[in-house]
């Protein structure tokens, strides 16, 4: 099972591709929006922003989130880490439920370019 630290050394991999985006890939990441990523096997939450196509991780809180972020994710620990090594495909997953990705329909449509 992954780790807490695992997962947000994940997270900030993730970020720094998300860096190196570009075509419509980057125009999907300019978005400016609150993001919590729930790791429900640890039961832990990261909360913060994703802008300027980077994700800015500024909480890491115990439990669910205690407040709804724009852009919500949910899955294990070790499915983050999977994702963010190229393991495990996204669409898969979120198509099977292994992955929860919550948003508004105009975020989502822009987020699909990152699926």
């Amino acid at each position: 099972m992954a780790t807490t630290e695992e997962c947000r050394a994940a997270l900030e991999k993730l970020s720094d591709s998300m860096r190196g985006a570009e075509g419509d890939v980057r125009a999907a990441l300019e978005l400016d929006r609150s993001v919590s990523c729930h790791i429900t096997d640890l039961d832990v939450t990261f909360t913060g922003r994703m802008a300027g196509g980077r994700i800015d991780v500024r909480e890491t809180l115990e439990g669910p989130p205690r407040e709804r972020a724009e852009i919500r994710l949910a899955m294990t620990g070790d499915d983050l880490v999977a994702l963010v090594a190229g393991e495990l495909n996204f669409a898969r997953a979120w198509g099977s439920g292994r992955v929860r990705l919550e948003a508004g329909l105009r975020d989502l449509f822009r987020l699909r370019k990152l699926l």
